[in-house]
């Protein structure tokens, strides 16, 4: 397969694990601040629920994505050892028709 192909396999896996977590459009990271945060230093106590970053959807798609690439390098593997297994056969069935009409010969 070519290079082009396989990156846009990846971005498809990339695409869908940030789908599948739905944590697209839920993170603060682009909120704007509030008055509140441009006044200056807030202690963590006196922050809203709503102000403060969801650290667990953003963890839980660093994992994914992890989990993904892993997957996916591992799948590659496999498919590059199973090429490599049938041109090993096949080398060594020439090989030994190689040696048969040599000797008979």
């Amino acid at each position: 397969m070519s290079g082009r192909g396989r990156r846009a396999r990846w971005l498809v896996v990339v695409i869908l694990a940030v789908v599948l977590t739905g944590t697209w459009g839920e993170s603060t990271l682009w909120a704007q601040p509030t008055d509140a945060a441009q006044d200056g230093f807030v202690p963590m106590d006196e922050i809203p629920p709503e102000e403060e970053l969801p650290a667990a959807p953003l963890v839980m798609t660093a994992y994914a994505v992890a989990w993904a690439i892993v997957i996916g390098y591992l799948w590659t593997i496999w498919k590059r050892l199973g090429n490599v297994e049938k041109e090993l056969a096949d080398v060594g069935r020439r090989v030994s028709a190689g040696d048969r009409a040599g000797t008979g010969a």
